[in-house]
C-alpha cells in the first residue's frame, strides 16, 4: 500500500519556507480539503493533501484511515499509522522541506491521525480540527513534543466536545505545549478555526 495525495507548490513561485499536510476525515477524500486551499492564506508554503488507504465503505469516492462502523474496533488503524509514518518520513526527499517545518493536520477521523502519528514525529506542529483520540496513542513522556492546536465546534454532533477536551487533557498531561479554541459550530472546517490555524502556523514556522 502506498498513499496518493495531492500537492500545491507556494502560490508566489518561491520554494516553500514550510510544508502542510492536511488529513481529511472518514468518508471524504484529499480533493474535499483540497477545496479550503484558498481559506488558508499562505502563499509561501507548500500543500500535501493525501488520500487515505482504504475504501468508504458507503461511496465509491469516499476515503477511511480506518473502518468506523464498529465502535472502538478502529480496523486497519495499524497499518494506516505505519503507512503515514513512513510516508511523512519520506516527504523531505520529494519536497526538500524537513520535518522541523512541516506541520501535519486533519479533520474529524483525519486529526485522530494527525495526534496518533504527529507526536512520535520530529514536526513543527500539529493541528486537530474536530478530532478526537485514540484509546491506545501514545502516552509515554519524552523529552519534546510538536506545539499542538486543538479546534473544536462546540455544537458538533459527530465528534462530541468532549472528546476535544479529553484529548486536551491528555496531551497536556505529557507536557505537550497546547493551543485550545472552541468555536460556535457543528462538525465543519470554519474560516475563522482556518486563521487560527494560520496564526499557529506562523508562529510555529515563520
Amino acid at each position: 500500500m502506498s498513499l496518493q495525495f495531492l500537492t500545491f507548490p507556494p502560490s508566489n513561485s518561491q520554494p516553500p519556507v514550510g510544508l502542510i499536510v492536511t488529513l481529511h476525515g472518514w468518508g471524504a477524500n484529499a480533493e474535499d480539503v483540497a477545496s479550503l486551499l484558498p481559506f488558508f492564506r499562505l502563499p509561501n508554503y507548500q500543500f500535501i493533501f493525501p488520500n487515505a488507504p482504504y475504501p468508504y465503505p458507503y461511496s465509491s469516492i469516499g476515503r477511511a484511515w480506518y473502518d468506523l462502523r464498529m465502535e472502538n474496533m478502529y480496523q486497519g488503524l495499524a497499518e494506516s499509522r505505519q503507512l503515514l509514518i513512513d510516508w511523512l518520513q519520506s516527504l523531505e526527499s520529494t519536497t526538500g522541506v524537513p520535518l522541523s517545518r512541516t506541520i501535519l493536520s486533519g479533520f474529524s477521523q483525519g486529526g485522530a491521525m494527525t495526534l496518533d502519528v504527529g507526536l512520535k514525529l520530529p514536526l513543527a506542529g500539529l493541528v486537530v480540527m474536530s478530532g478526537y483520540l485514540h484509546p491506545d496513542v501514545e502516552t509515554t513522556a519524552k523529552s519534546s513534543f510538536p506545539p499542538t492546536l486543538i479546534v473544536h465546534g462546540r455544537n458538533d454532533e459527530v465528534v462530541p466536545l468532549q472528546a476535544a477536551l479529553k484529548a486536551r487533557e491528555t496531551v497536556e498531561s505529557l507536557g505537550v505545549a497546547t493551543e485550545y479554541h472552541e468555536f460556535d459550530l457543528g462538525h465543519e472546517i470554519s474560516p475563522q478555526m482556518l486563521e487560527v490555524l494560520r496564526n499557529f502556523v506562523v508562529n510555529a514556522i515563520g
